[in-house]
């Protein structure tokens, strides 16, 4: 029987509320695109620009170093090639020389959503953690339905009656096999 992970924990809220991981990211923070850093100033302004409007960018938290590649599409939605993330999660229209991000995913057993903003220019910005109560709600009636489907296939197990070598008639005897090498 192979039991699965859960992807979420059964208390999210209060995870949220009292972990300190959480309370430092939920706070507005600095934050810097990480992707491409032995490249030139010009190369990684396209390249972030590039990989934001493809769905996905490396964002650091420079106050903790917590770095995350996100991906800016609805939880709803698989990341389906070469389609373009919608506007809500990535916008260069709100304000000129910056570009909105939005992000869901699960963070230790916590569904949240980063949002933020990165400046084009700079290539650093403001952001934080939010936590996601919708998904969690989706998340934990999936875990429920999961756990029942589980439990319904485990068969009733009646106790058998298997004997260990050692309790048959040659309990006291050695295993005069050969021994392989």
């Amino acid at each position: 029987m192979l039991l699965k992970m859960p992807r979420v924990v059964s208390d999210q809220r209060n995870l949220y509320d009292t972990n300190e991981l959480f309370r430092r990211l939920s706070r507005d923070s600095e934050v810097k695109y990480t992707g491409f850093r032995d490249r030139g100033t010009e190369e990684r302004r396209l390249r972030f620009q590039n990989s934001c409007q493809a769905g996905r960018a490396e964002i650091a938290f420079v106050n903790s170093g917590t770095n995350f590649t996100l991906h800016f599409f609805p939880w709803t939605v698989d990341n389906i090639q070469g389609a373009s993330p919608p506007k809500e999660y990535v916008n260069f229209e709100q304000e000129q020389g910056k570009v909105y991000l939005m992000a869901p995913f699960i963070l230790n057993g916590v569904c949240v959503c980063w949002k933020g903003w990165v400046n084009l220019h700079r290539l650093d910005g403001m952001g934080h953690l939010e936590f996601d109560e919708e998904r969690a709600r989706v998340e934990a009636a999936q875990q429920v339905s999961n756990s029942q489907q589980q439990a319904n296939k485990i068969p009733s197990q009646k106790p058998m009656n298997h004997k260990h070598p050692a309790s048959g008639s040659n309990a006291g005897q050695l295993d005069k096999r050969p021994r392989l090498h």
